[in-house]
């Protein structure tokens, strides 16, 4: 499969819609143009890529009608194809998948080109202010592999009910939260999110062997934001 293999059905549909239709017009992978509209430019490739996204980028300083054209992926990915046309929306360019195998349906115009007018998400942005102020210190390298896990706010939170137990043993949760200052101690040992805490009897809990050695290897957060 080239390219080349998707302009034909682009082509046809567009000619369909009372377009003229053209080919590598300047830099522009296919150029269509009806009566005194503006004229529609589709930059064609196999897959979506930066390349191709920026060429539709710079061909906006032509016409507000810029498409991007590529292969229908054989599966259908609906979140991932969702956020490409997120993305594509955010710079107002469309998208047109083709299948040029089909004889009939190949093209599936999935976005028309218009400006954007991003939605913020109120509960993600408190959410993300929230763990910001919460967070002891900043603990990450940003672009770390986060499949390690990252230090979050309540991960140290746990850390720290970890270290009190390693240092005193078995501990009623009410007396931790008072100790620590930490009013969802109960809930963060009871959770035991991480496989570090154990209950020994009721109210009372200690700390795992997996427990000690994660600790060990996350560190005190609570030193280090006192050395720094």
């Amino acid at each position: 499969m080239k390219e080349s293999d998707l302009y034909p059905p682009v082509k046809k549909f567009l000619e369909g819609q009372g377009y003229e239709v053209k080919a590598e017009i300047g830099d522009c992978d296919l150029f269509a143009v009806r009566g005194d509209e503006e004229p529609v430019v589709v930059e064609l490739k196999l897959t979506l890529n930066l390349t191709v996204l920026l060429q539709a980028v710079d061909r906006l300083s032509i016409t507000s009608k810029v498409y991007v054209g590529i292969l229908k992926p054989k599966t259908n990915n609906r979140k991932k194809l969702k956020r490409v046309i997120k993305l594509l929306r955010m710079v107002g360019v469309g998208l047109i998948l083709i299948n040029p195998k089909l004889a009939t349906g190949a093209i599936d115009v999935r976005l028309d080109p218009s400006d954007y007018q991003p939605r913020t998400s109120k509960p993600m942005k408190e959410y993300l202010l929230g763990e910001f102020v919460r967070r002891v210190g900043d603990p990450n390298l940003g672009g770390s592999d986060k499949r390690r896990g990252i230090m979050t706010a309540y991960r140290q939170r746990a850390l720290a009910l970890g270290h009190y137990l390693e240092d005193n043993g078995p501990t009623k949760a009410s007396v931790i939260a008072q100790q620590l200052q930490e009013p969802e101690a109960r809930n963060i040992l009871y959770r035991d999110v991480y496989g570090w805490f154990q209950r020994e009897d009721v109210g009372i809990y200690n700390i795992t062997p997996r427990g000690k050695e994660e600790i060990a290897q996350w560190g005190n957060p609570a030193s280090e934001a006192d050395s720094s």
